[in-house]
């Protein structure tokens, strides 16, 4: 019988849906958000796709008896800001919806998958809340989330789980984290200061450090680099740091035009979505992606996302995960 962490594939089913519909309440409560339907797909040159790194290729088709192309969105960062206008969402006030996307760039393994499934969110915020202060409060309100999910699911099963998450999430840089161990790869500090710390914040992720290079790659279109980050776990399960959430404050006209400069994308400024944040016409606003699957992974203490989404896997990986008793769905 196919096992997760000592639960049949049934009743790991039950626990994904019980967290998923618990972490969204508490997420919406937490931020005062509003549930919002969203697309699949987007026209490309509307701007409105996620460029993630500015490497990968969205999935594209055509409407045949139309003509018209279209996109598989890779996130909903813009889509979201524009929304916020659209449905009269005012300060203090936002919104969340499921993602679905398809990143056929993605290589498979433990924690990767080219499905994948997030809770988009966007909040519109004062131009004077665009600061590091404000950004550490959003994430605190989000980590009180995971916390209350956390003591949920637990005790619904708790002889199977056990308590990981620390009392409180630490902040840390991408160039204290590079002064700390310069000699070692990003995604190597990522793994060494998780351990340490069971949680982290990592923040101003995009833009160079001292040694010339980004912590990692970010689209210059919709977060500020200096005010953005990603929410990382230890997962003991896997022995490695994993990321639930990339997410930040969003660029406003100045941190537009100076990312774009930076990331050789000023072409992008002609799109309908970027014409109307230069124009203020779009709220200031604070947002991010959390993932669903993921989520589930850290709290069932999977160890392997194929454990908890049915996805496509390639020969290579599904003979590796049988030699390791990892049955995937």
């Amino acid at each position: 019988m196919m096992m997760v962490n000592g639960f049949t594939a049934r009743e790991a089913q039950v626990g994904i849906k019980q967290i998923k519909d618990f972490f969204e309440r508490r997420l919406a409560d937490n931020l005062n958000l509003t549930r919002v339907s969203a697309p699949l797909f987007v026209k490309p040159e509307t701007g409105l796709n996620d460029n993630l790194s500015g490497t990968e290729k969205a999935v594209s088709f055509q409407m045949r008896k139309y003509q018209q192309n279209l996109e598989i969105v890779q996130s909903l960062a813009k889509w979201k800001r524009m929304a916020l206008k659209w449905y009269g969402f005012g300060n203090g006030e936002g919104l969340y919806t499921d993602m679905n996307a398809i990143r056929p760039d993605e290589f498979v393994d433990n924690i990767h998958s080219i499905y994948v499934d997030q809770w988009d969110w966007e909040k519109v915020i004062r131009e004077e809340d665009r600061n590091l202060e404000y950004l550490k409060e959003v994430v605190i309100s989000i980590y009180e989330a995971f916390k209350e999910t956390e003591d949920f699911i637990n005790a619904q099963y708790p002889v199977r789980l056990y308590k990981k998450l620390p009392d409180e999430i630490t902040f840390v840089s991408t160039q204290e984290l590079e002064d700390k161990w310069p000699d070692v790869t990003p995604k190597e500090r990522e793994h060494m200061i998780t351990k340490e710390l069971g949680a982290v914040f990592l923040y101003k992720i995009g833009a160079a450090l001292k040694s010339g290079k980004p912590h990692d790659l970010r689209a210059p279109d919709y977060d500020d680099w200096e005010l953005n980050g990603d929410i990382l776990f230890w997962n003991p399960a896997l022995g490695q740091a994993i990321e639930l959430s990339s997410m930040g404050i969003r660029v406003d006209e100045k941190s537009l035009i100076k990312q774009l400069k930076l990331a050789d994308a000023e072409n992008r400024m002609s799109m309908e979505y970027h014409q109307k944040l230069l124009g203020g016409e779009l709220p200031y606003t604070v947002g991010g992606g959390i993932g669903q699957s993921r989520i589930c992974m850290y709290f069932l203490q999977a160890k392997h996302i194929g454990q908890v989404q049915a996805s496509v896997w390639t020969e290579d990986e599904i003979i590796r995960c049988e030699d390791e008793g990892i049955f995937l769905l």
